[in-house]
C-alpha cells in the first residue's frame, strides 16, 4: 500500500484515535474506551478491510461494554464494603481535576488524594481515621484505571488482529 492510499490513511487515523483512547485513561476529559471503540468503528466503516471488520467491531463493542461495567462496579463495590462515601470521591475528583491544570499530570494524583483525605477528615474528625479511607479510594481509582486500560489494550489488540488478517 502507498501512503496516499485511503485504506492506509483510515488505518493510521484509527490507530491514532485508539492511542488517544489509551492515553485517555490518565488524561481527564478524554473518554478512553469510547475513543478506542470509535477508532475501530472508523476503521470498520471506512477501512475496506473485508467482512471480518464487522466481527472485530462486534468484539470491540463487547469488550468496551464489559470493560465499562466492570470499571464502575468492581471498585465501587469495594468502596461500599469499606464505607467510603461518594461525596469523598467527588471531592477527590474535583480537586484532582483542578490539580491537573495547576500542576500538569502529577496534580491529578495529588489533588485526588488530597481531596479524598480532606473530605474524610471533615467527615470523621480525625486525620488518623481519614488515611485508611483515602488508601481505599486511591486503590479503587487505580483498579478502575487498570480495568479501563486493559479493556482499551484488548480493543487495540483486536484492531491489530483485524488489520493483520484483512
Amino acid at each position: 500500500m502507498s501512503l496516499t492510499d485511503t485504506e492506509t490513511a483510515v488505518a493510521v487515523l484509527a490507530g491514532l484515535v485508539i492511542l488517544a483512547g489509551l492515553a485517555g485513561v490518565v488524561v481527564p476529559g478524554l473518554p478512553a474506551l469510547p475513543l478506542c471503540w470509535g477508532g475501530v468503528l472508523v476503521w470498520a466503516l471506512f477501512g475496506g478491510a473485508g467482512p471480518g471488520r464487522w466481527a472485530v467491531l462486534a468484539a470491540a463493542t463487547v469488550v468496551v461494554v464489559v470493560g465499562t461495567v466492570v470499571k464502575y462496579s468492581w471498585p465501587g463495590r469495594n468502596l461500599k464494603r469499606t464505607g467510603v462515601p461518594t461525596s469523598s470521591l467527588l471531592a477527590g475528583g474535583l480537586l484532582g481535576l483542578v490539580g491537573f491544570f495547576v500542576i500538569p499530570v502529577i496534580g491529578l494524583v495529588l489533588g485526588f488524594v488530597g481531596g479524598v483525605w480532606a473530605a474524610e477528615r471533615l467527615r470523621l474528625g480525625d486525620s488518623r481515621l481519614a488515611w485508611p479511607a483515602t488508601r481505599q479510594a486511591v486503590a479503587a481509582a487505580g483498579l478502575s484505571m487498570l480495568v479501563e486500560f486493559l479493556a482499551g489494550l484488548f480493543v487495540a489488540a483486536l484492531w491489530v488482529a483485524g488489520l493483520l488478517l484483512a
